[in-house]
Parts: C-alpha cells; sequence; structure tokens
C-alpha cells in the first residue's frame, strides 16, 4: 500500500511521477493489488484514467487553488485504511512518519531521493521538517530504495546505515517524442534549455551569469526555462544587469510540449549542485537533445558518456562546456548519440521490477 502524501504535495513532479509509474505499471501485473488510500487530489498523473484505473477521487472543483486543504483529508483517510492492515508492505510516498504507529509488525519501505536537506541545508527553510523526518523512517525502515549508487552512498556516510540494507533502484522516464503533435508555441532559432527550479542548490544565477558572455558574442541565442513559474524580482533584476533580460524566456508546459523544446534545443543543460538522480538528464536522451551537465553527485552515473560536464561551482568551467558544444556540432552529434545508446538502460518496468523485488524481501 501507498500513501496521499506526495499526491497532496505535488501537482507535477519526479517523485509524485515515480510513484504514478510505480503504480501503472503494477497494474499490469497479474497477483500485485495496489492501494492507495486517496480521496482529493490535483496531481496531474494519477488523475490519468487510462492507466490508473482503480483510484476514484472526489470531485475537484472546490479545492481547486487550495493546494494545502487537501493533505488533512487524505491523511485521516489513510490512517483509516492503514489501521486496517490488509496490506502486505507499506510504501510511504514521503517523509512524514504518522503511520509508524498504526502499521505494527507490518514491514515497511522507505524510498529515499536525495540528501539536499542534509548537505545543503543553508537552502532549506528551518520549517521545513523533512531532514528530521528522513532520520525517524531511516531508522525504522525494513529496507530503503536509493535512486542512485550515489544515494546510497550518501545514506552510508551521513546515517551510517548498513549497506545490505539498501537497494539501488534507478529511475526512467516517460518522456518521449510525439511527431504528429504540433507545438503552438513559436520558438527561437537558437536557444539553450534550462528545466526545473531555479532556487539554491539548482545553481541558475552562476548558470546565467556564464552564459550571458555567450549571448553577448551570439545576439541570436536564448535561454528558454521550463517549469517553475514566472520570473522572481531578483531573477529579472539578475537579467537586467546582465543586459540580457529579452533573451531569457519562461514557460510552464506540458510534457508534449516540453520535448519539443527538447528536440530543437541546442543543448539541456543541467547546472545543479546537486541531484539524487536527475530524471531530466534521461528526458533529454528520449528527445535527442545534447545533455551539458555538472560533474557532480549522480550526473555521472547516470549520463556516463552522454555528457559534456562542468564543474558547478566554476562559472569558467560552465562558460567553456557550453561553448565547447555550442560551437561544435560533431560534438552536439556525439552526445545525442551516446544518449540514445545509454537510455536504453532505463525504464519504469525494470524500476517496477526491482521494486516488487524488495517488497518481497521483506515478506520471507
Amino acid at each position: 500500500m501507498y500513501d496521499y502524501q506526495i499526491f497532496s504535495l505535488q501537482k507535477y513532479g519526479g517523485i509524485s511521477r515515480y510513484f504514478y509509474e510505480l503504480i501503472k505499471q503494477y497494474e499490469c501485473i497479474e497477483n500485485i493489488e495496489v492501494k492507495v488510500p486517496l480521496l482529493v487530489s490535483n496531481n496531474h498523473y494519477i488523475s490519468d484514467k487510462r492507466y490508473v484505473q482503480h483510484i476514484n477521487l472526489l470531485p475537484n472543483k472546490e479545492f481547486r487553488g487550495k493546494h494545502r486543504l487537501l493533505a488533512p483529508i487524505n491523511k485521516i483517510n489513510s490512517i483509516q485504511k492503514i489501521k486496517m492492515k490488509n496490506y502486505d508492505v507499506f510504501h510511504p510516498t514521503y517523509y512524514d512518519p504518522y503511520f509508524l504507529k498504526y502499521i505494527g509488525a507490518t514491514p515497511f519501505i522507505l524510498t529515499v531521493y536525495d540528501m539536499i536537506h542534509e548537505k545543503f541545508s543553508e537552502f532549506v527553510s528551518k520549517n521545513d521538517l523533512a531532514a528530521n523526518n528522513k532520520k525517524i523512517l531511516l531508522e525504522k525502515a525494513s529496507k530503503i530504495i536509493a535512486i542512485s549508487e550515489n544515494t546510497k552512498k550518501d545514506l552510508i556516510e551521513i546515517f551510517k546505515i548498513s549497506a545490505e540494507k539498501i537497494t539501488v533502484v534507478h529511475l526512467a522516464t516517460s518522456m518521449k517524442i510525439n511527431n504528429d503533435f504540433k507545438i503552438k508555441i513559436k520558438l527561437p532559432s537558437k536557444y539553450i534549455l534550462f528545466v526545473g527550479t531555479r532556487q539554491g542548490y539548482k545553481n541558475f544565477s552562476k548558470f546565467i551569469k556564464a552564459v550571458s558572455k555567450i549571448i553577448d558574442k551570439e545576439m541570436d541565442l536564448y535561454i528558454l526555462c521550463v517549469g517553475a513559474g514566472k520570473f522572481t524580482s531578483d531573477e529579472i533584476n539578475l537579467f537586467n544587469e546582465l543586459s540580457i533580460k529579452d533573451k531569457v524566456l519562461q514557460f510552464d508546459l506540458d510534457d508534449e510540449s516540453l520535448s519539443q523544446f527538447y528536440k530543437n534545443a541546442l543543448m539541456f543543460v543541467f547546472p545543479s549542485l546537486y541531484e539524487g538522480f536527475g530524471i531530466p538528464i534521461l528526458e533529454a536522451f528520449a528527445c535527442q537533445c545534447p545533455l551539458v551537465c555538472s560533474n557532480t553527485s549522480s550526473f555521472p552515473e547516470v549520463a556516463e558518456d552522454a555528457a559534456e560536464y562542468f564543474d558547478p561551482y566554476s562559472e569558467l568551467s560552465i562558460y567553456q562546456a557550453i561553448e565547447n558544444v555550442l560551437e561544435n556540432e560533431e560534438q552536439r552529434k556525439l552526445l545525442v548519440e551516446n544518449g540514445t545508446k545509454r537510455l536504453k538502460y532505463f525504464s519504469w518496468e525494470q524500476t517496477a521490477l526491482e521494486t516488487k523485488k524488495v517488497y518481497e524481501s521483506t515478506m520471507k
């Protein structure tokens, strides 16, 4: 059984996508019954009735725009279902330990996505309880799933957890190019793509400072940013200081439109200081977009030879990597070719089967 947590917290996002894909896979496998005690959600994935047949959400009209009102309703329902104990394994979708007093001896699996709260606490709100809650659950979990070898290494180093308790299960992507889809947005002829949130450890400002030097020379080059909402006043001030305000554009897109943004980009740049896995890497591979990214955390593990790497702490290194790929068409072709090969090692089917083995290991 999964719980409500991430489907109350996210409308879009990597973690809710991960659990949605597990549910979707398991609904196609005999002798697996998936339970998700979810009453109300504005999550984009879980409401897709083409794949998730058994979750009947209440009408969501009265909750639209009232994101934080969803959690208490779902939490009460989750507790009631957990108390019934008519399931073999419990898998919480985030770090709230509310369920511990209700599951009794039933095994539970914890997935750890990254160590951002621990390694980059300066970027985390003091009111954020995730780090403390995670620590509580790590101690009590029957088994732990880490989404990369790098995350497993961090878990062992930071929390001194036995390696035998942790299983690495990589993520995947559902992104693909629909050649029949006609995007309605007029795209620049030359642009670099940035995807995701832009705060703190995402290293957006250093990336912008580095790429602004290239825009000074390439007058027809743009930066397209997807996701995370409109630019903040601080970001706009930075663009003005660098004289590139008209060259940096922001969009919020569905997957089909995003795939076209990847497909037509000169490159996708992923400058984060740290990622637990980095699904956008696989999205770029799926859309035949050259990848330029940080040489830290899980990036080399996921991308291997399919990326042009840089030191995310060095503005000069970011600049040089982007410039190299921008000026070298053969390098862009090579990155796309290697990315296509690398993508074959990741699938949601494989993620689900490996996760199923972890579940089964707790029921012996």
